[in-house]
């Protein structure tokens, strides 16, 4: 979930910015994004894709979301990998080291944070953020999070509201993506 500030300054420029995209492999999801585009449609299927969020210089965001669906294409099912690689092309390379971003990625599996100090962060416990209101979030969600009366989605939104309440630099124009996660199975021996 994102918010849409969009602030130059003390200014606000873009109140309903879309910080978050959902992007398919070539081979595999190009003719289902095409359809629901063509449709109107938002994707119903969760586990399609992979969900990255950004905040920062949005023209630097977007060269990463460049590079790193080259990365997902080159290393196909391999999130983790692909995430690793667009961090260290990020810290050696000289022109992408000068790039002021963040991304978040999740697929079905896992979900990282990726930064250029060439950090590759997997939460201990499913919930991060990134951002000026991100702290704030992170904490109200994880405030939130043993409350079995709440959804992820629910817990999010709630967290997301207290952040923008908060920061100045976030605003409560919710963008929302949600994946089905899919846990992986213990090998067990007997």
């Amino acid at each position: 979930m994102g918010d849409g500030m969009v602030s130059m300054g003390s200014v606000i420029v873009k109140p309903n910015a879309k910080k978050i995209r959902r992007i398919y492999p070539k081979t595999v999801g190009e003719e289902a994004k095409k359809q629901q585009l063509a449709d109107g449609e938002s994707n119903d299927n969760e586990n399609e894709g992979t969900i990255v969020g950004f905040a920062g210089t949005t023209a630097d965001a977007f060269t990463l979301l460049e590079r790193l669906e080259g990365k997902l294409d080159e290393y196909p099912g391999q999130l983790a990998r692909s995430c690793v690689e667009l961090a260290k092309g990020w810290r050696t390379d000289k022109y992408l080291r000068r790039l002021e971003a963040s991304l978040l990625v999740a697929d079905k599996k896992a979900s990282f944070e990726i930064t250029g100090n060439g950090d590759v962060l997997e939460s201990h416990d499913g919930v991060l953020g990134v951002g000026s209101g991100s702290n704030f979030a992170i904490a109200a969600a994880r405030a939130q999070m043993d409350n079995p009366e709440l959804s992820a989605e629910d817990v999010a939104k709630r967290a997301m509201q207290i952040a923008s309440e908060m920061c100045i630099y976030t605003n409560d124009q919710f963008t929302m993506e949600s994946l089905a996660m899919v846990e992986e199975k213990e090998d067990k021996e007997e």
